[in-house]
């Protein structure tokens, strides 16, 4: 039963931006200390919990939750492309077995995820199929969306299944914490974007070249305070991270969708961070290792890292 846990925001803007030295210094000084930890864990297996940005999941079929008993990542804002290592015939086991606990879940034989699941991938093991990964989507960009009591219970079934088998498994979360990316919504999005978010069609280079100039600009006026979207909310951030540490976790079960919202579109993506706890919370208690937070407009993020194992 060797759990532990990993959670970190993720964002293109890493990726494709060069920021002041000291900005960058400090959040990749917090993902060297993720790697250092990674490392020491040395999982067997990990178990990410993802979102996606309507680069794999679409309105023609979108479930709350998937798991990937097959999955590539598509390599969008220069991220890594390429297969993830998925152990197929365990990654069928553990569905069933959540399945068995209650909670609704879908399985796809071919994944498509993307700089959500690739970006921590690469930060913690430098490459998509360094250890074996099994992906586990939860929708938190595309309304409806479902209560958060649903991503603790599908952590939770996670975490059953694993504490009674003998591999070191890391449960990684990605995503959050408030923020506000321009990605769109099928109610407000011109025809040809919201025909794309039913259909899921391949992004156009002049498509994917518009989103890549978006973001790059919508982090600058962020910085600058001049940007249109929803500011970050480090204090919410930090009251996340605050009860995710003390093991609080059925305290998120009343906070509505609107509430979350309320600190930006992306702010969704906590189910993750919880789903993530939730799974590692089923050994019993936890103590966070490692806490870093640093509200970064010019990432629209409010980026943190955290790191926990099982209380000796």
């Amino acid at each position: 039963m060797p759990l532990a846990l990993c959670c970190m925001s993720h964002s293109p803007l890493l990726d494709i931006t060069t920021q002041s030295d000291e900005l960058e210094a400090s959040v990749r000084g917090a993902l060297g200390t993720a790697r250092d930890f990674a490392a020491t864990v040395d999982p067997d297996v990990v178990v990410v919990f993802v979102p996606d940005h309507f680069n794999g999941f679409f309105y023609r079929t979108l479930p709350p939750f998937c798991l990937g008993v097959a999955a590539s990542a598509i390599g969008d804002y220069n991220s890594l492309a390429g297969d993830l290592a998925v152990p197929t015939a365990l990654a069928r086991e553990l569905a069933a077995a959540v399945l068995d606990a209650g909670v609704d879940l879908a399985v796809s034989h071919r994944m498509q995820v993307d700089h959500g699941t690739a970006q921590p991938l690469r930060e913690l093991f430098g490459t998509l199929d360094a250890r074996p990964v099994i992906p586990i989507f939860l929708n938190a960009a595309a309304p409806p969306l479902g209560p958060l009591s649903r991503s603790r219970a599908l952590g939770a079934a996670i975490g059953q299944f694993f504490a009674g088998r003998d591999e070191r498994v890391l449960f990684l979360g990605s995503g959050g914490l408030s923020h506000d990316p321009p990605v769109p919504q099928l109610d407000t999005a011109p025809p040809p974007v919201a025909e794309r978010l039913v259909s899921g069609r391949p992004l156009t280079a002049e498509e994917a070249e518009r989103k890549h100039v978006g973001a790059i600009a919508e982090g600058k006026a962020l910085a600058a305070g001049t940007s249109a979207r929803l500011p970050l909310a480090p204090d919410w951030d930090e009251h996340v991270l605050d009860l995710l540490g003390a093991g609080k976790l059925s305290e998120l079960d009343g906070w509505t969708n609107d509430e979350i919202g309320a600190h930006g579109g992306g702010a969704h993506e906590i189910r993750t961070w919880l789903a993530a706890h939730a799974a590692l919370a089923a050994a019993g208690r936890y103590e966070v290792a490692y806490r870093y937070y640093r509200p970064v407009p010019e990432y629209i993020a409010g980026f943190a890292v955290t790191t926990a194992l099982p209380a000796a």
